[in-house]
């Protein structure tokens, strides 16, 4: 399976620092090394903006304080330099609204919670068949 290159920095978006715990728990098992965080979706643009270098995939949760995953994924797609980065959302099961309205947005794929490895490991592969064509 296609996978994104382990250097690749990697911005987590989530309000609950135990879930980004979680996520680059994850992502660190299967092998990528360069996290940055943030706790909402303004902090998570802004670290975009300054990143050097530059994220090459994000994952967010939707439900945040101050700017939701929806409105910072609005935000990045938005501009076309980061009209290809990979966005990954994090929903809660019960959403399947928010999933539509995410994936409408331009989400490239999206894992709910609770989230597991396999799970994770298996939408990132199956994003990456489609942004490394």
């Amino acid at each position: 399976m296609p996978m994104f290159d382990l250097k690749t920095r990697v911005l987590i978006v989530d309000d609950a620092a135990s879930m980004r715990m979680t996520v680059k728990n994850f992502l660190s098992e299967i092998g990528f090394t360069d996290f940055t965080e943030a706790a909402n979706g303004l902090l998570g643009f802004d670290a975009l903006e300054k990143a050097e270098p530059p994220i090459g995939l994000v994952f967010s949760d939707q439900n945040m304080p101050e700017c939701t995953g929806l409105e910072f994924l609005k935000k990045v797609r938005a501009l076309e330099k980061y009209s290809k980065v990979p966005f990954i959302m994090v929903t809660s099961e019960g959403e399947k609204q928010m999933i539509l309205d995410a994936i409408k947005a331009g989400a490239s794929n999206y894992v709910t919670k609770p989230v597991d490895l396999e799970t994770l490991k298996t939408k990132l592969e199956k994003t990456a068949e489609r942004f490394l064509k």
